[in-house]
């Protein structure tokens, strides 16, 4: 087991999830092009449902996989956070599964709030705000006395620093 601190800041989250971002580019560039070499689709709106579901499963893949690894990505790794069990130990596989489909909830309950906003104040405008949904998941923190995610708050499961 190793060492264990505090709760990593929001910052050092963000930036965790920025990169993130960038590697997970990569993921869904990777799955969205077998995907497409596989069934031969010439747009991306061919079979779109299809590539949604499989980009969906890969990005699912990638997270179970790194987490069931040492509760790591590479970019948690490079910020020293690691997720864990209250204890301090490797959250199970079941465990793991439900984190992945559970953080979604809340940034795609904020995209379809903008969805509502742009529909209700008829200005498509609006939609440009979705940038923003995947954010939604810090509102949590705020409140949250240990500062964790809702996500993690309900699984048992925690976000926590490495010391160096």
């Amino acid at each position: 087991m190793l060492p264990v601190s505090s709760t990593p800041s929001r910052l050092r989250r963000f930036a965790c999830m920025m990169y993130e971002g960038v590697l997970l580019f990569g993921v869904v560039f990777l799955a969205a092009y077998l995907f497409d070499t596989l069934t031969q689709s010439r747009s991306g709106l061919t079979l779109r449902h299809g590539r949604q579901v499989v980009v969906f499963v890969a990005i699912g893949i990638y997270f179970i996989l790194c987490w069931r690894r040492g509760g790591q990505t590479l970019p948690m790794k490079t910020w020293n956070i690691r997720i864990a069990e209250r204890d301090g130990s490797t959250p199970r596989l079941a465990r793991l599964v439900s984190r992945y489909l559970l953080a979604w909830c809340i940034p795609l309950a904020a995209a379809l709030l903008v969805k509502g906003a742009s529909y209700a104040t008829g200005y498509a405008s609006t939609d440009l705000l979705i940038v923003f949904a995947p954010f939604a998941i810090f509102i949590w923190t705020w409140v949250d006395r240990d500062g964790q995610f809702l996500h993690d708050r309900l699984l048992g499961t925690r976000l926590v620093s490495l010391t160096p």
